[in-house]
């Protein structure tokens, strides 16, 4: 028996000392665990600082009713606040009566519950509500309360570039610029230690915090009035002819910055929502291809602009298969390229596609690739489609694939890339990646700077160049989009009218896609514009001039008139409107206007002066206000500021009628002051 107690006393040891501490980590194991504490997501600016999205806090509601201070005798600190907090909860939440609160509260109590949930998701400013209630306003240790903090992300302006912004998800697939830099909006997660307590509910362990480093935030090229504008343009005419879908890209011009883009599907209730990026979508382009098929065939020389093409009355023959122009061209049918393509010839693009390389359909091909319109455009958005542009070892390559190529059909491509495109012959040849972000911000300091990015220094020849710069303009001008230009500025572009196929159906439901690409102001390019919208069956109005054309008309008029028309810069040597409005007033302060604007003076008058001001030979001229004490003020020409300033330092009383600076007052200046007087000044 000695022996057996000497043995379990040596076992006991052994296993308190020698095995202890691995026994004690399988007991924590079973009764804590480490749960992740998020970190605050990073926010996406606009380019001029505006929140596109942002994470919001939101608050879980516990109760310790285990803490020291509501058991302490007797539960006084419960027992006393127990009416007013439940009356207080019934008002702020209004989901529950008073004496339901009480209810639920003395279970709450009575099951000494050291985690209780009150509420989930209350938000930031009923948090703070809630801190200030009765018993809550005590603390965690004598109040109880426990608030578990989580976040929820929002876009403050809704449906703007919704989809190109993008969601950030928990249970899905984040998208659009959210999924594409979740990398760095994410930050890193922190870690909470948390213990089993009974009813196997778990509780923070106090001072076992690992605290998360927030996310990074991402500053766009998206402009929020650009945007607004854009969407504002599509949406309007989306709902006007029922459209199915739609997407509007807008590019700046000389650097690549997608400054707006939206896209806008046809929900079941008739309205319409940013459900999908069409602009990342590929599909037959129709006529806008046109623009790389005369690139080609300007650049191996085989013609001109003014090269004679015979458009055949719009019908031309080509195997079994006929192509067709999607409007009528009365007139001569023998006319050149340059006017082919104003108006928008099918037959005639199809023919030069025959007839200079229909016996080496690949070097055509080739020229399509050189224009990168096989690829895509590496834009910084996930899902980007992969264009199809075929060549002959293709299984689908036919006779007619080829002409067919020449105006838009058995290609396909997305509108950003078509976007791309048109942006390089608005940029001299010069051909810019697009991009969405400008800089990663870190507390407020840049962490990494995107700059912009050239794919080609130039798509063509100059010689090239300057002949489809001159067909676009003409699209507007004498072609397919005249009734789209005006007085005020001029734009290039052109039309695009695509029959699509309806799936099973093929082409029996007769659903256009309406299409205009250009750019603005023609002559100093700042702006790339692509619009396309895919109409309803049997929709009245689908040609592009008529659909498309509009939107980018509307998007062009409302940026010439807020960005594009630049006011020349001060000169130096200013000449001075004499019709300025010139106040008298504190000499301080018109030094203060002087520098700012820098406007050219006589002299400068000294600061603690009060001044009348007028413009003689170019300058600003200062005469100084005279002020006697004990006699009012001349306030005359003043501002009523400074007039209310210096009459009531002088003890009067002021009656003001009107608005403007000072034209009368009803005491002269210089007249003395007597007993609780009353002056009246009339502004104009």
């Amino acid at each position: 028996m000695a022996l057996f107690s000497v043995a379990i006393l040596a076992k006991v040891f052994y296993i308190q000392n020698v095995q202890g501490s691995y026994w004690r980590s399988i007991a924590d194991s079973l009764h804590t665990r480490y749960v992740a504490l998020d970190a605050d997501r990073g926010t996406i600016y606009s380019e001029e600082g505006r929140m596109l999205s942002s994470s919001i806090p939101y608050f879980d509601i516990r109760i310790d009713f285990a803490a020291d201070g509501l058991r302490d005798k007797q539960g006084k600190v419960f027992r006393e606040n127990l009416d007013s907090l439940a009356l207080c909860l019934s008002q702020l939440f209004n989901d529950r009566s008073k004496e339901e609160y009480k209810t639920l509260l003395r279970e709450g109590y009575k099951s000494k519950d050291r985690y209780f949930l009150l509420k989930r998701d209350i938000p930031f400013n009923q948090y703070q509500t809630l801190r200030t209630l009765p018993m809550f306003r005590l603390g965690k240790n004598k109040g109880g309360m426990i608030a578990e903090t989580k976040s929820k992300r929002i876009n403050p302006f809704k449906l703007l570039a919704n989809r190109t912004i993008g969601l950030a998800r928990e249970n899905s697939q984040s998208v659009g610029l959210e999924r594409t830099y979740d990398e760095y909006l994410k930050g890193v997660t922190g870690k909470r230690l948390m213990r089993r307590i009974a009813g196997g509910t778990y509780v923070p362990v106090q001072g076992y915090d690992i605290e998360p480093e927030n996310g990074r935030d991402i500053v766009t090229t998206i402009d929020v009035n650009m945007q607004d504008i854009v969407e504002t343009a599509l949406m309007n005419m989306m709902v006007q002819n029922e459209c199915d879908h739609g997407t509007c890209i807008l590019m700046e011009v000389k650097t690549g910055k997608i400054k707006a883009m939206a896209n806008l599907g046809r929900q079941p209730d008739g309205s319409y929502w940013e459900n999908m990026n069409y602009a990342l979508q590929v599909g037959e382009p129709g006529s806008v291809f046109k623009l790389a098929t005369v690139i080609s065939v300007l650049e191996d020389k085989y013609a001109t602009m003014n090269t004679m093409v015979d458009m055949e009355g719009g019908k031309w023959r080509v195997g079994r298969r006929t192509v067709f122009d999607s409007e009528p061209h009365p007139g001569p049918q023998n006319v050149t390229i340059k006017h082919a393509f104003e108006l928008s010839s099918n037959v005639g693009m199809a023919k030069l596609a025959v007839q200079f390389y229909g016996k080496k359909p690949n070097s055509f091909v080739n020229h399509l690739k050189r224009l990168k319109l096989d690829t895509i455009t590496g834009i910084d958005l996930v899902g980007e489609g992969r264009p199809i542009i075929k060549n002959t070892s293709a299984r689908t390559w036919s006779n007619t694939t080829l002409p067919w190529m020449a105006f838009g059909y058995e290609v396909l491509v997305s509108p950003l890339q078509t976007a791309m495109l048109y942006n390089a012959v608005a940029n001299n040849g010069k051909m810019m990646k697009p991009y969405l972000v400008n800089s990663i911000m870190e507390y407020g300091q840049v962490v990494k700077q995107f700059e912009p990015t050239v794919v080609m220094d130039s798509i063509c020849s100059q010689t090239t160049l300057r002949q489809v710069q001159a067909m676009l303009a003409g699209v507007v001008t004498n072609g397919t989009a005249k009734k789209l230009q005006n007085q005020y500025y001029t734009f290039a572009g052109k039309t695009g009218t695509a029959l699509v196929a309806n799936g099973s159906r093929g082409y029996a439901d007769k659903i256009y896609q309406a299409s205009f690409a250009g750019y603005f102001p023609a002559n100093d390019p700042q702006y790339t514009c692509v619009v396309v919208i895919k109409n309803k069956p049997h929709a009245l109005r689908f040609y592009g001039a008529s659909v498309a054309g509009p939107v980018f008309r509307e998007v062009a008029d409302k940026l010439y008139a807020l960005a594009v028309e630049k006011q020349a810069p001060m000169q130096a040597n200013v000449k001075l409107d004499t019709m300025l409005a010139m106040k008298t007033g504190k000499a301080a302060e018109w030094n203060e206007i002087l520098h700012t604007l820098q406007l050219p003076a006589a002299a400068l008058p000294a600061a603690n002066a009060w001044v009348s001001a007028k413009v003689t030979n170019q300058k600003v001229n200062f005469q100084q206000v005279t002020q006697q004490r004990g006699a009012v003020p001349d306030v005359t020409g003043m501002g009523l500021k400074d007039a209310l300033y210096l009459l009531e330092n002088a003890g009067l009383r002021v009656v003001v009628k009107g608005a403007g600076k000072v034209k009368t007052q009803s005491l002269a200046g210089g007249t003395k002051i007597g007993n609780e007087q009353t002056i009246v000044i009339e502004l104009s």
